[in-house]
């Protein structure tokens, strides 16, 4: 009797890990200042949509932006890496999940400057933005527009 229950209970356990480890979303790694709130939003905004995310305060965000292809006129606060494609700034995690999911051949998204309204930068108005995806060769294109309504 006591065989059995032991039994079932490893069984049951060894069942459980599989799910506990898919449960996990994308890592994603940004790259931030140590000094900035609205970073700190937008990597709650983040795991708050199911990515696990591993913050890495550096001394200047932007040199990660450059490393990882985006053009210095799409830049924001942070820069982020998901999979092999970069994140530059406020991203909803929708767009991010969406590209994720699409696959295309791209460098990645960017929201350029920070748009209040966007992940992060939540308060009492909402401007419009734009989610860029951005290629090879600095050449971009309108991923996604945001209204601010």
């Amino acid at each position: 009797m006591k065989h059995r229950i032991f039994s079932r209970v490893i069984l049951a356990g060894s069942l459980a890990i599989p799910l506990l480890a898919s449960a996990a979303g994308p890592v994603v790694e940004v790259y931030k200042s140590a000094y900035c709130g609205c970073c700190t939003g937008w990597v709650d905004h983040m795991k708050a949509n199911g990515f696990d995310v591993k913050v890495k305060n550096v001394e200047s965000p932007s040199d990660y932006r450059e490393k990882f292809g985006i053009p210095q006129e799409l830049g924001s606060c942070h820069s982020a890496k998901v999979q092999g494609y970069a994140i530059e700034g406020h991203v909803p995690a929708a767009d991010i999940k969406r590209l994720l999911a699409e696959k295309p051949k791209a460098v990645g998204l960017a929201v350029p400057s920070m748009p209040m309204g966007s992940p992060g930068m939540e308060g009492p108005r909402k401007d419009p933005y734009d989610v860029f995806l951005v290629q090879a060769k600095d050449q971009k294109s309108v991923y996604k527009h945001y209204d601010g309504k």
